[in-house]
């Protein structure tokens, strides 16, 4: 089968296009024909050395995945021959970018007949972890507001959209004015371009000095900074990610005047730990689309063969929402 592989830490454009051998089928897993996957800043992450998780070379990076039930391991009941399904792939591993994907049942999901490929494979990552993040971590009640960092971005977009869903007020931050219009389209009530202005400063005037109940952040560096400045007391500053580059530290006492918490969120660990309630978030997450309220935004497409140029455009922040890799829509 054909896949992007990685043979050595490094930038996009040390993947390798070619063919490799189809990955073997666990008996609690079961074999998808790939028919697209979503790109996330992690997977850049990974193929650069610098995840959590190093996998052993070579490998296929790709963290999740759209596609049709080919083979079902021993052990799998759920799932039958030619159900069209979303998935998560090994964080171990990856594999996302291949004409075929191993994965495990318990982690697939039946796709909604109304959702297209594209809208899938870029959804059980960001919409999984946000869901978690502004729920389970966030405890976002509707009448307080939630301040999304990166907001133009794939978890940030989702972040807006999903806290207007729960009637929460939302305030976006991009870094350009570009992006201003997307993030309003997914319901944000205020947009801040922090490149111009502070966003400390506009999300005290915009909340009476009160300052933001919920902050999303997947940026991390600057942005957490000021967000310890504008956190409402009894605040909860939700660390997702750090695509700024730089993780910050938080200085304990403005913790403690703002009698805020600091609460981390990792979904994979959370699905895996926890997956009656994953599963769940998802259900619920398939009736807001289905009734309309969710509206998956895939700005870029690239194929197969051009997974180093998907990255590059993801690095240099050209996307807003998702991109997806198209690797047979035919399916």
């Amino acid at each position: 089968m054909k896949a992007q592989v990685c043979k050595a830490w490094g930038p996009p454009e040390s993947l390798v296009y070619e063919d490799i051998a189809a990955p073997p089928l666990g008996s609690d897993e079961v074999r998808l024909a790939v028919a697209a996957a979503g790109l996330n800043f992690p997977d850049t992450l990974m193929i650069a050395g610098k995840y959590q998780v190093k996998p052993a070379f070579p490998f296929a990076p790709g963290s999740e995945v759209a596609g049709r039930v080919t083979e079902v391991g021993a052990r799998c009941t759920r799932l039958k021959l030619g159900d069209r399904v979303m998935s998560t792939t090994s964080m171990s591993g990856g594999g996302g970018f291949a004409e075929q994907a191993v994965v495990r049942e318990a982690m697939c999901f039946r796709i909604p007949d109304s959702m297209s490929w594209n809208e899938a494979a870029g959804f059980p990552v960001t919409y999984g972890t946000t869901y978690h993040a502004l729920v389970q971590r966030g405890r976002l009640k509707a009448d307080e507001v939630l301040l999304v960092h990166g907001a133009a971005g794939g978890v940030g977009l989702n972040a807006v959209e999903l806290g207007k869903v729960m009637g929460a007020t939302v305030i976006g931050t991009v870094g350009s004015d570009a992006k201003i219009d997307i993030v309003k389209k997914y319901g944000a009530d205020h947009v801040i371009n922090y490149s111009t202005e502070s966003i400390k400063d506009r999300v005290k005037a915009l909340t009476g000095d009160k300052g933001a109940d919920v902050i999303y952040d997947a940026v991390g560096g600057d942005a957490f900074d000021q967000s310890l400045r504008c956190i409402a007391w009894e605040g909860r500053l939700l660390v997702i990610g750090f695509a700024s580059g730089r993780i910050p530290q938080a200085p304990a006492n403005l913790v403690l005047l703002k009698g805020c918490e600091i609460v981390g969120v990792h979904w994979g660990p959370f699905a895996t730990r926890e997956s009656e309630t994953h599963r769940a978030n998802m259900e619920q997450m398939f009736r807001w689309y289905e009734q309309g309220k969710l509206h998956p935004h895939v700005s870029m497409t690239f194929p197969l063969t051009e997974v180093p140029q998907a990255m590059a455009a993801l690095l240099g922040r050209q996307s807003t929402g998702k991109i997806v890799i198209d690797i047979n829509q035919k399916l």
